[in-house]
């Protein structure tokens, strides 16, 4: 990986209000769309895609028969074919799978493109995909995007109706790829009541790590502490408030796609992760040295968090 700069605000671009709203005419519709990967985020994109009338037709593409009959069950999917076949017939490629195996499926969907399709990814990494498609020759088809969301559950029944309202998507190196494929991408994450956000492949992995990967991370980490220390289970259960449980509901979440994250972005997590440790010991000192003064100080500086979540 590249070495690390210093991220600015102008590396961050976001559209205003006005910029966000659908210009008329420009709705897509009709599409015949395959999501590679029938999970919580795919299977919920491929909700709305229905709910919002853009595809006519939604297949699936997964390794687990037994989740693309989940999927169909659900009304997810309309059918499941092997990958070459379900490239063949699709105008756009959805592919929403573990990062590590990204890279390896998204080259062999890009062999198959043709100028007519468009492929887009889900993945919360974007530099290694990016870095290893940059001199495909089908790059300018392919548009990489991050939606910024996502619950501890997996599969295609975690998968729910207007998962994608209000939140954030991240689109990298928008300049590599064509303006048609940018503009109905946009659109459709748009009419999902998005709020689209810029970034280059580098800085995104920065600020994921810092915002989410770390998160995970911690959540995983309370979860082993209380399983290491309190034996109880039924002590857990009858004691768990709901600080404890927002705290550690991430910790639910598919080590099968999580821990594929953190290698990949394994430079900016420690980088963090350091820092978390460092502001742990913080808290140890003062509680060690009976430091109320230094405990308070510690908290409110953390409050200042408030500023930025209301």
């Amino acid at each position: 990986m590249e070495s690390k700069e210093p991220v600015t605000k102008q590396k961050i671009q976001t559209q205003s209000t006005a910029e966000r709203s659908l210009p008329v005419g420009e709705k897509i519709e009709g599409l015949i769309v395959t999501i590679v990967g029938v999970g919580l985020i795919s299977g919920s994109f491929a909700l709305a895609m229905k709910e919002k009338g853009f595809a006519k037709k939604l297949i699936g593409v997964s390794k687990t028969e037994t989740s693309l009959q989940k999927a169909k069950e659900l009304g997810i999917i309309d059918e499941a074919l092997p990958l070459a076949e379900a490239v063949k017939q699709s105008d756009f490629i959805y592919v929403a799978i573990p990062v590590d195996a990204t890279v390896v499926v998204m080259k062999q969907i890009m062999d198959l493109l043709t100028d007519k399709q468009m492929v887009a990814d889900a993945g919360s990494t974007k530099f290694v995909l990016c870095d290893a498609l940059k001199d495909h020759p089908m790059r300018h088809r392919f548009i990489a995007t991050h939606p910024m969301w996502g619950t501890e559950y997996s599969g295609p029944e975690a998968a729910v109706r207007g998962a994608f309202e209000g939140r954030a998507c991240v689109i990298c190196e928008k300049e590599k790829t064509d303006a048609d494929v940018v503009k109905c991408v946009e659109n459709i994450y748009k009419s999902f009541g998005m709020n689209i956000v810029y970034m280059d492949a580098h800085s995104h992995d920065i600020h994921a790590a810092y915002i989410s990967h770390i998160s995970h991370i911690t959540s995983f980490a309370l979860a082993n502490t209380v399983l290491e220390k309190e034996k109880e289970d039924d002590a857990i259960f009858a004691l768990a408030g709901g600080g404890f449980e927002s705290t550690v509901r991430l910790a639910k979440s598919n080590s099968a796609m999580w821990a594929p994250i953190f290698m990949q972005n394994r430079e900016n997590v420690l980088d963090v992760l350091n820092e978390h440790i460092s502001q742990l010991r913080k808290f140890k000192a003062s509680l060690e040295k009976e430091n109320l003064e230094y405990l308070v100080e510690l908290m409110e500086n953390a409050n200042k968090i408030k500023r930025i979540l209301q």
